[in-house]
Order: C-alpha cells, then sequence, then structure tokens
C-alpha cells in the first residue's frame, strides 16, 4: 500500500509541505509468520533436524538395516560373561541374544514412531471432539464433559497408561490405546479454551450478526483459530509419547512378540548387563532421550512462533 504525504506536490517553499513520501506495507499470515521465525531459531533447526532423521530412519529401516530384526544367528557368540563389540560384520556390535544391535536400533525407532504417531493421533481425534462439543456447545455439556476431563487429569498419565494397558494386555494396539487415553483431556482442555477465548471475537460476532448458525460459525470460524495451539501440543506428546513407550515397554506392558525390536526392551534385556556391556542399555537409552529432544525443541519453538507475546 502506498501511502503519499499530504501537500506532496505543492510550493516547494511552504515548511509544512515536502516530497512524496511513500512507505510499503507487506501483511503475512500467521503461519508465514511463524515459519519466518522458525527460520531464524537455531532451537527450532536442531529439534527439526533431529525429527526429520528420526523419521527417515524408521521409515527407511528396513533398507539401512544390514539384517533382518532379531536375526539371532549369531546367539553361539555370546556368552554369559561377554557379548562381542563393534566388528566389520556387526557395526554397533551384537546384543544379549545375539542379534545385530546396530539393526535393533533401526528398527526400535519404525516401533517407536508408529506408536508414538498413532496414540498421539487417537489422543488429538478423541480430546479435539470432546474439546470441540465442551467449548462450541456449552451450557450443561460443558459442565458434564469438562468434570470427566477433570477426573482424568486428577489421574497421572503414566498410572493412567499403565492402567489401561494392564487391562487390555500387551499388545502394540493396547499400548497405542493406553498413551492416547492419558492425552485426551490435555488435548480437551486445550481446545475448549481456544474455542472459549474465541467466543467474543469481533469476527464471530460479525458472522453471528449475518445470521449464520452456531454449527457453522463454530466449525467454519472459531475451530480454524483455535487449532494452533493444539498442533503446537501434539508436537510436544509426540516426545512424551516416545517416552511412554519406553516406559510400558519397560515395565512388561509392551509388544510380547520377541522377534519386534522396540528401544523399551531392549532396556529391559540389558540391565542384567550393565556392568560388562553398558552400551547394550546406554545407545538405547541415549536414542530416547534425543527423539524426545528434538520434538521437544521443535514445539517449544513452535509454541513460542505463534504465541504474540513472543514475536520480535
Amino acid at each position: 500500500m502506498t501511502l503519499i504525504a499530504p501537500g506532496a506536490g505543492s510550493a516547494a517553499g511552504d515548511p509544512l509541505e515536502g516530497p512524496t513520501a511513500t512507505v510499503d506495507e507487506h501483511g503475512t499470515s500467521l503461519w508465514r509468520g511463524a515459519l519466518q521465525r522458525l527460520r531464524r531459531d537455531p532451537f527450532a533447526i536442531t529439534g527439526a533436524l533431529i525429527v526429520v532423521v528420526f523419521v527417515l530412519v524408521a521409515l527407511f529401516a528396513p533398507l539401512l538395516a544390514p539384517y533382518a530384526p532379531a536375526g539371532a544367528q549369531w546367539g553361539n557368540q555370546v556368552t554369559p560373561s561377554d557379548v562381542p563389540g563393534p566388528s566389520a560384520d556387526h557395526l554397533l556390535g551384537l546384543d544379549a541374544f545375539g542379534s545385530d544391535l546396530y539393526t535393533q536400533l533401526l528398527f526400535g525407532a519404525r516401533q517407536s514412531l508408529i506408536i508414538g504417531v498413532v496414540s498421539t493421533g487417537l489422543g488429538l481425534a478423541v480430546g479435539a471432539l470432546i474439546g470441540l462439543l465442551a467449548g462450541g456447545i456449552g451450557g450443561w455439556v460443558d459442565v458434564v464433559l469438562m468434570r470427566v476431563v477433570d477426573v482424568l487429569l486428577s489421574i497421572p498419565s503414566l498410572l493412567l497408561a499403565v492402567s489401561v494397558a494392564a487391562v487390555l494386555g500387551r499388545t502394540s494396539i493396547s499400548v497405542m490405546i493406553a498413551i492416547a487415553a492419558a492425552q485426551v483431556p490435555i488435548f480437551a482442555r486445550l481446545l475448549r479454551g481456544s474455542l472459549l477465548a474465541q467466543r467474543n471475537a469481533d469476527y464471530v460476532l460479525a458472522a453471528s450478526s449475518l445470521g449464520l448458525r452456531r454449527r457453522t460459525v463454530v466449525l467454519s470460524h472459531m475451530l480454524p483459530n483455535s487449532l494452533g495451539p493444539v498442533i503446537v501440543q501434539a508436537t510436544l506428546v509426540l516426545a512424551t509419547a516416545t517416552i511412554e513407550v519406553a516406559a510400558l515397554s519397560y515395565l512388561g506392558l509392551g509388544e510380547p512378540n520377541p522377534t519386534v525390536a522396540e528401544w523399551g526392551r531392549m532396556l529391559v534385556k540389558s540391565q542384567n548387563r550393565l556392568e560388562t556391556d553398558p552400551q547394550l542399555a546406554l545407545l538405547p537409552g541415549l536414542l530416547i532421550a534425543l527423539t524426545a529432544l528434538g520434538f521437544t525443541l521443535l514445539g517449544e519453538a513452535l509454541r513460542e512462533a505463534l504465541d504474540p507475546k513472543f514475536r520480535r
């Protein structure tokens, strides 16, 4: 947009008048501005790189792994007091069962990614539905749903996940449902709060004044403007889900199939060899911490980029 100073083009001798001045103003959308800030944030770049590497390794594990997962054909090389270390055939050595440790770590990333993404998606879908009904309808629906959410929030998330997994049994599906159940109340309260904050916005009052139905206003206008914090929370929950997958496996509630590589179970099976072969526990533990760090850095940076208070 071009602004022309008052008096432009008049006599040059008038002190109140001067040459033409132009100012260019270019507006940017919320997400485009957030992307520009993320590109200048070193923590966001670091987190994004970790997440991208983790996803690529999980997706292309069959191509990157030199052997099939849980291949125990080298079991005769493992003794109760010694596990073979790195060699020309095995980049990181073997694990306690005679499987290639490098292969197990690669396929463990795939299992963690699948469970983390599916459980986060389930928690987001159910929690968003509850939050949408509570914040969009209000009244007694809001009161009833939020009291249920308050009960769920009073239970520690890991304890709730353990309880659900114990009831459903030891399967990957039960782990996904257990982790999702622990995240439902978080997404529900967050979306409800965002919808309530939008309720008295000018665009909502304008849409209502035009005669639009309440459902149309909520779904077409309020909901799209309330999803930013929920998307950021989903990124942070992926970090928590990665840790909870490992925790449930560590407690014996994960996938029982021994041929399925999983970082948490690798920690459990290596705890009796910490003194002699610490790499068996250190490597999967380091990958769990590094993956959670990547999602946390990206989520925190995204939250600051979308929050007007942090814009600079």
